[in-house]
């Protein structure tokens, strides 16, 4: 049986990485997740079942369209084989639970989110409104977070951040966008305050580190732009995985036992 999941959550996993990229290309541009179906993004041409195989389509044609023959991005493979590895840990770490469930969810909007910031600098309300949604709905259910500690996490992860964007206004500076107010609500309604918090400090931790490199790199200055929510959702998605057991871990590092 725990083969069988497996590798049902592996198949699914590739599954929902070709839905991601329906939703990273679409969902920006404002276009329907669901008419029309799979086509080419150059020539529009359609493509048949039996060259929509994600990972296995783009390795056989070269990443190139049959018709035009214009290259198709990476970015394709890539996301399919992603989810497909985030949907296996899923299922290895949790089995046979609702968590399974949920958190495969998480891991769907969350590489969506992150893959339509990094190429828009946009987080669309039409996946973050329902990711709120859908993570409060799932909190009574799950093992790593309380229906309290979830409302407490989208309370705070909605306000934390629009007080910082109206404190940096005063002063001119923007340092977040209100996308990322309604990101940080999805994750704490999702995973519950403490995580939130981890994933807000892994979140600059990351965004700092490899922001500040690009700038250097690029020799660009420090007010460009950079995708924070790509940073913040894989912190998310880091938090889901390891968030309670490093929560744990700081605690009794700040309050050993007593003997």
């Amino acid at each position: 049986m725990v083969t069988l999941l497996l590798t049902f959550s592996f198949l699914t996993g590739l599954a929902a990485g070709s839905f991601a990229n329906v939703i990273i290309h679409r969902v920006p541009r404002r276009e329907s997740i669901v008419f029309p179906g799979s086509h080419c993004p150059l020539c529009g041409e359609p493509i048949p079942w039996y060259l929509n195989l994600p990972v296995l389509s783009y390795l056989l044609l070269r990443g190139h369209c049959t018709r035009c023959k214009g290259p198709i991005s990476a970015r394709y493979p890539l996301v399919e084989a992603l989810m497909a590895a985030l949907f296996l840990a899923c299922a290895w770490i949790w089995g046979f639970k609702v968590d399974t469930l949920a958190s495969c969810l998480f891991c769907l909007l969350c590489v969506s989110l992150g893959v339509i910031d990094l190429e828009h600098q946009l987080l669309p309300d039409r996946l973050t409104y329902p990711g709120i949604l859908m993570g409060l709905g799932f909190c009574p259910f799950v093992s790593w977070t309380t229906w309290q500690s979830s409302l407490v996490g989208a309370a705070a992860g909605a306000s934390f951040p629009a007080l910082l964007i109206l404190v940096y206004a005063l002063f001119k500076i923007e340092a977040m966008g209100w996308g990322d107010v309604k990101f940080l609500a999805m994750v704490g309604a999702f995973l519950g305050w403490k995580s939130l918090l981890l994933c807000l400090l892994w979140g600059a931790i990351a965004g700092s580190l490899i922001g500040g490199i690009y700038l250097l790199a690029t020799g660009k200055g420090r007010r460009t732009p950079l995708p924070f929510g790509t940073f913040l959702a894989a912190a998310a998605v880091a938090a889901l995985f390891w968030g309670p057991a490093v929560w744990e871990w700081y605690m009794k590092l700040v309050l050993p036992q007593q003997t």
